[in-house]
């Protein structure tokens, strides 16, 4: 019966609707990441399991330079649990509103969308799962969707998915500082 419970909350979850960048925009403003995560950003967010149980909480230091061609970011996440992480995001703007990037972690090179106030961001990850028994690394993709709410708010969901299965969802506000 369990198994039964399971399959159909993952097919239910398979079925949820996902951003598009061809939804209908909600204001006028134009997200540009490069003005957006230039200087200092600070965000909060959490981890939801596919269940809508949350399992992660953090707080994420950004500081972002901008040489014209390439943005560097370099995320310092603290965790509820104390653990800390660092991530180091090199960007190339490929395009008017098209991007490439890389980190650590990152299978091959993450690629993303600006249109209008909406930035769509995909790519595949090894992220630390930490336990009493130690680390491991799990691999999972993520649809990463951005919203500006404002010119110094922004709104982030990511949806993830592992072997094509939704697992969760991480949701993060940042604050230009």
């Amino acid at each position: 019966m369990r198994i039964l419970v399971f399959a159909t909350a993952l097919l239910l979850a398979a079925c949820t609707g996902k951003p598009s960048l061809d939804d209908a925009k909600l204001s006028d403003r134009e997200f540009n990441l490069e003005e957006f995560f230039e200087g200092r950003t600070v965000a909060y967010g959490q981890f939801q399991d596919v269940f809508g149980t949350v399992r992660r909480r953090f707080e994420v230091t950004i500081d972002g330079t901008w040489d014209g061609e390439t943005l560097r970011l370099v995320e310092d996440f603290i965790y509820e649990d104390g653990s800390v992480e660092q991530r180091i995001w090199t960007l190339q703007k490929t395009g008017k509103q098209t991007w490439q990037g890389t980190a650590s972690g990152v299978d091959g090179v993450a690629l993303g969308e600006e249109r209008g106030d909406t930035f769509n961001w995909r790519y595949t990850i090894d992220l630390p799962i930490v336990s009493a028994e130690g680390t491991d690394m799990l691999r999972v993709t993520f649809d990463d969707w951005m919203w500006l709410l404002s010119e110094d708010r922004l709104l982030n969901i990511a949806y993830m998915k592992r072997f094509g299965v939704d697992i969760g969802a991480v949701t993060i506000t940042f604050e230009k500082e």
